[in-house]
């Protein structure tokens, strides 16, 4: 079979339900929507989670805690990962996105002390953890806060 061959097969291809087009078609006069009401008018029907004036459901449940608009969140990349380079290579936020290790920046880089780190590494990040910063420089690398 080629491409040019391709044909959909029997009964695949469903037309449209044309309502409002005769008593005999199932879907004449009210077109499908029955008499009268909200939802048989014109623009009618209710918005989504509308429980028909009871309290909806969203409104009922309780509401816990706040969502901190000024929140930084940083791209977190581990000390196992910065293996992968080789001795003496300098690290920054541009390095890690064009080798692939973040996919985005975010607000910055954070390195975190997850894993051991062998080499000799230059690191330009936004953010240290503690452990990181050590482990770095006891390998004998340097650290620099952007």
């Amino acid at each position: 079979m080629k491409l040019h061959e391709l044909k959909a097969a029997e009964g695949t291809r469903k037309e449209r339900n044309r309502v409002g087009r005769g008593m005999s078609s199932g879907n004449g006069k009210t077109s499908g929507r029955g008499h009268k009401g909200q939802k048989a008018r014109s623009g009618g029907g209710v918005r989504p989670g509308f429980e028909g004036g009871q309290m909806p459901l969203f409104q009922r449940l309780p509401k816990r805690g706040f969502t901190n608009i000024n929140r930084k969140d940083y791209s977190i990349v581990n000390l196992d990962t910065l293996n992968r380079f080789d001795e003496g290579t300098e690290i920054t936020p541009e390095f890690l996105l064009e080798k692939g290790v973040v996919s985005k920046l975010n607000a910055g880089i954070k390195i975190l002390g997850n894993g051991a780190i062998e080499k000799k590494l230059t690191v330009k990040a936004h953010k240290f953890s503690s452990s990181a910063k050590e482990a770095i420089e006891a390998a004998g690398g340097q650290t620099e806060v952007i």
